[in-house]
């Protein structure tokens, strides 16, 4: 006789293992018994053996420390137990997340960084212990939580990031232009233009970005990590850079050194600090290559391209658009000017990532980023 597992926990355990979750069975079945399921699971492996409760209450808390790092299958447990185990783990400075059903799950549930409750099966008292009620009773829809929850946290990553990297562009072509003597670059109308339409619709579409194929393949963050740390924050000053560079090198090419070419210099600047803007976009919706994760992946982005993409040629191209913007006809080489600075900050961010990853297509799996210590 044997309640079988769902067959989708052992794709959901190995899934817990490439993302650097260390899955722990801790139960109150006889020990062969729990040791035969974690087997079929993957949970444990040919060679792992079972912790009982009676090798628990014989251990002190640095030999239960020294176990918790080798074993994964603690059976014949009780409430007692299940609570020291809980907190031993979380002494090792593990993230700890307990799942349970009944009244002596409680203590632990409560205990744990994340409490699990069952939906379905669990009592009334743990459910009220715990921080997460599963609907379904599925270990797998843990799994698919925490790759939900690495989505959007990666989301809100690369909205910041490119919101600072473009106000940084900004500031620093504008101080750029101030300390080589130059004249304004940029209107404040302009630069108001650029805040409310260029950065606006980008960053509202990378909300919308779907997760990346190795999200599930990376170690998990610390639990202290900052949205933007300091490589984060270098890198949005550099890419910021890139944009005010490209900005400055349209103005000066344009004649922005004279009153006569002031106009028109400082029309070709606002378009591509706009349209790089608009680019750079692209760039921030993954860590890996465009290519590798393809233009299409995101029509909330390519919207957002095309509408941006439409404002600022309204504003440059409709003559009461540019006499409110203060702006004038540019004419075809200066168009040409435009469209290679704007796309330079793109093309050399899409570079850098793709000798940074090795590959510019995908070839299944994958992983970009180093793989943190394991959590509990």
């Amino acid at each position: 006789m044997i309640d079988p597992p769902r067959e989708e926990v052992p794709a959901a355990v190995e899934t817990c293992r490439r993302a650097g979750i260390r899955p722990l069975m801790i139960t109150g079945d006889h020990p062969q018994t729990a040791l035969a399921i974690a087997r079929e699971l993957g949970i444990a492996g040919e060679s792992d053996r079972v912790v009982s409760g009676t090798d628990l209450d014989a251990m002190s808390d640095e030999d239960l420390g020294g176990a918790l790092g080798c074993g994964s299958v603690f059976a014949r447990v009780s409430a007692g137990h299940k609570l020291r185990i809980v907190r031993a783990l979380k002494h090792r400075r593990d993230v700890v997340a307990m799942t349970g059903d009944g009244v002596n799950d409680a203590p632990a549930v409560k205990a744990a960084d994340i409490g699990i409750a069952m939906g379905i099966t669990g009592t009334d008292v743990t459910r009220e212990a715990s921080d997460m009620v599963l609907t379904d009773d599925n270990f797998a829809s843990i799994v698919n939580a925490v790759e939900e929850g690495r989505g959007i946290f990666e989301n809100i990553r690369k909205f910041v990031n490119y919101l600072l990297a473009c106000n940084a562009g900004e500031v620093l072509f504008m101080l750029i232009a101030t300390v080589a003597g130059l004249p304004p670059p940029l209107l404040p109308v302009q630069i108001l233009w650029i805040n409310l339409v260029t950065d606006s619709f980008p960053a509202l579409a990378l909300a919308m970005e779907p997760p990346d194929p190795d999200l599930m393949d990376r170690g998990p963050r610390p639990a202290s990590a900052p949205v933007i740390g300091r490589d984060a924050g270098v890198r949005i000053v550099l890419h910021g850079l890139l944009v005010a560079l490209a900005g400055l090198a349209g103005f000066v090419l344009c004649g922005g050194a004279s009153e006569d070419g002031l106009t028109r210099a400082r029309t070709v600047a606002f378009s591509v600090v706009a349209f790089s803007q608009v680019f750079y976009a692209l760039s921030c919706r993954s860590r890996a290559p465009i290519a590798r994760i393809g233009l299409l992946s995101n029509p909330y982005a390519l919207g957002a391209l095309a509408l941006s993409t439409g404002l600022q040629l309204t504003v440059v191209t409709l003559g009461p658009a540019r006499a409110a913007f203060e702006v004038s006809a540019l004419a075809l080489g200066d168009w040409l000017v435009v469209a290679i600075l704007s796309v330079s900050p793109f093309v050399v961010v899409e570079v850098w990532k793709t000798v940074r990853t090795g590959r510019i297509f995908s070839t299944g799996g994958g992983n970009d980023a180093a793989t943190g210590p394991g959590r509990a």
